[in-house]
């Protein structure tokens, strides 16, 4: 039987860098919301904007203008699966979904994974890649 890995709380800051309106701290992202964030984050950081780590990230941007092809979009899954399971260890991969918009330049992605350690229900996060100038 495999080990079991226990999950503490998870905490964040949001990237919104809204105050609590009485404590004047920033709001943290908690747990799930935590985790969500942190998965999109990864699949929308370049590779090479990170400092001393050269392999977090994605090369996904450089392909929003290529035709929406089979030959395109098995790589990207590939790519999104490949740098979460590498870099999100409070999650199980369960499966990525990505779904081209050739009209908009566009790729809608849908990752659904476990949290390890908690017994909730599969999480699903949903979002859409664009590049930033057309």
């Amino acid at each position: 039987m495999p080990l079991q890995r226990i999950s503490r709380g998870f905490k964040d800051i949001s990237l919104s860098f809204k105050r609590h309106p009485v404590t004047n701290d920033l709001l943290p992202l908690k747990n799930a919301d935590a985790i969500k964030r942190s998965v999109q984050n990864l699949v929308r950081i370049n590779l090479g904007e990170v400092f001393f780590n050269d392999l977090l990230g994605t090369n996904i941007t450089g392909s929003l203008f290529e035709l929406a092809t089979d030959d395109l979009i098995t790589p990207i899954q590939s790519e999104i699966e490949t740098v979460i399971r590498n870099f999100e260890p409070r999650v199980r991969l369960q499966e990525v979904i990505v779904t081209p918009t050739p009209d908009e330049y566009s790729l809608e992605v849908e990752i659904s994974y476990d949290i390890v350690g908690l017994s909730t229900p599969t999480q699903t996060v949903t979002f859409i890649l664009e590049p930033t100038r057309l």
